[in-house]
């Protein structure tokens, strides 16, 4: 992947998630960006991790502890490692009294891949301090308003509630869970 360095902002542009859950997994602990100044600093290996965080947390709905825990192994594994060279990979959680492991596979190619199409995306995110709106700002707002109204035309009310209700109905649904049985090779 190419080297790059962005702010908070950018970052979550590039993973396509709220600022403010980045910055809560930066917050406590299950990632450690570079600091500099007081201000959090991303390069790729930093996103690739974000980027199977916000996935475990998807798919499983783990702690905080849990996903800094994962994030920190999958980390220390990763290195510097190119594009190409990223497979799945399987995280392993034993318990403390020795039994069999639960395993954890996680598309790391296919994830790395996803973040590569999504780095263009920072350049379109300015990361402007907060209070300093740019000249402008209020003619291309309403404008954009005029807009998104011409476009919606004659939809009533109801109809947008409706919809509104659906997609905030959709972001709870569970994930979903399958079993994959596996048989034990025979040695001997």
């Amino acid at each position: 992947m190419q080297t790059i360095s962005l702010k908070l902002k950018q970052a979550s542009a590039v993973l396509g998630v709220p600022p403010k859950d980045l910055q809560n997994l930066v917050q406590m602990g299950v990632i450690r960006p570079a600091r500099r100044r007081n201000v959090c600093w991303f390069d790729t290996n930093v996103l690739l991790e974000a980027k199977v965080a916000f996935y475990l947390k998807e798919s499983l709905g783990s702690s905080s502890d849990l996903l800094a825990r994962f994030t920190e192994a999958f980390s220390q594994n990763m290195g510097k490692a190119e594009t190409m060279d990223l497979r799945d990979i399987c995280l392993r959680s034993r318990p403390l009294n020795g039994t069999d492991a639960v395993e954890i596979k996680i598309p790391v190619r296919s994830l790395a891949r996803e973040l590569e199409d999504q780095i263009p995306l920072a350049s379109a995110y300015k990361d402007l301090p907060k209070g300093r709106k740019r000249p402008g700002w209020k003619k291309d707002f309403l404008r954009s308003m005029q807009k998104a109204a011409a476009d919606l035309g004659d939809i009533s009310e109801e109809e947008i509630l409706k919809t509104v209700r659906e997609s905030r109905s959709g972001r709870k649904k569970l994930p979903e869970i399958t079993v994959v049985a596996r048989s034990k090779k025979k040695t001997a």
